[in-house]
Formats: structure tokens, sequence, C-alpha cells
């Protein structure tokens, strides 16, 4: 029997901590076990398997960050919702590196459709009406702001903008001028 305390939400949110720790990668239910003092095969009462674990993880991370920039863009529009999206997603990838990994999760679809991202999707379309876009230039704008977004922070967290005396944060700043700028000005097809 498991120890009394444990629950799936416990150990979600455990597996979650651990994996701003340690990496996302490093978060098994072994090591989980070793954080909560019990043995592995009493974890099993409460999740199903080591997927089902990191999906729980990915679910957590996708619903935190969508609050977070549901927060953050409440009541912008235009440039200024853009940049205050922009920084809670950075801000929330850096503070949080292993949820931030695990809202990379691929998930099966039904699962996806139960998620935040859909959240995630709807306040960038959002953001992207300041800008008068309408389909199929919308879907293309969210692909082009998600593949910068992700691909910035990844880059700036794991130091591959070390190697420059430019602060990160001007060429942030920049990016999101451009970024503006290109929404601003989208090209006719």
């Amino acid at each position: 029997m498991a120890r009394a305390g444990v629950t799936a939400e416990r150990l979600t949110l455990a597996a979650a901590e651990l994996a701003d720790e340690v990496g996302f990668g490093e978060v098994t239910v072994a090591a989980l076990a070793r954080r909560f003092g019990v043995r592995e095969a009493s974890l099993y009462s409460h999740i199903r398997s080591a997927r089902d674990l990191r999906t729980r993880v990915a679910l957590l991370a996708l619903a935190e960050l969508a609050d977070t920039v549901a927060d953050a863009i409440a009541g912008r529009a235009g440039k200024d919702a853009l940049v205050a999206f922009a920084g809670a997603y950075r801000d929330y990838a850096k503070h949080h590196p292993g949820r931030y990994t695990a809202a990379r999760l691929e998930l099966d679809p039904e699962t996806a459709a139960r998620s935040a991202g859909r959240r995630h999707s709807d306040m960038t379309r959002a953001i992207l009406r300041g800008y008068a876009l309408e389909e199929p230039d919308q879907t293309d704008a969210v692909r082009m702001l998600g593949s910068v977004f992700h691909g910035f922070v990844s880059l700036e967290t794991s130091g591959a903008f070390a190697h420059h005396p430019r602060e990160a944060d001007a060429s942030w700043s920049r990016t999101l001028d451009a970024l503006d700028s290109a929404l601003r000005n989208w090209p006719a097809p």
C-alpha cells in the first residue's frame, strides 16, 4: 500500500519540481519513489506508467504556461500584447526549464485536444487580431511566433548566446521589434 498522502497530483507536482532541478529527461518513477521515500511499485497505484507521469507533467506545464501568458496579456493589444506574451513565455522557460521541456512532449491527439495547448493557440490568435491577419496568414503567423519564441529561448537557455558580449535581452528586444514589424507588414499572397 502506498504511503498516506501520496496522490497523483502530489506526484505530478513533485515530478515537475524534479524536472526543473535535474531535467525532464531525468524524471523517472524510480527517482520519484526515492523523493517520496517509498518503493517504486507503490507509486503505480497513483500513476499508470512512466509515460503517464511524463504526460501529467506536460499537461501541468502547458496549463501553468497558459495561465502565466493569459495574466500577462490581459487588457493588452498589438505590440504591447506581443511583448507581454513573449516575455511571459521566456520567463516561464527560464524559471521552469524542466517543465518547459515537458510542455514540448508529443501528446496523443486525444490528450492534446484536452490540454491547455489550445489556449496557447487561441491567445496567439487573439494577439494577431490586433494585426488584422486572416487565415491562412494567421496560422502561418502563429507558427512563426511559436518557432521564434521557442528557438530563441532554447538557444538562450542552452548557453548558445554566451560567446558574444551583446546581452541576450538586447537581442530579444530587437527580435520582438522585428516580429512586430513583420506582423504589421505581412506580405500579400
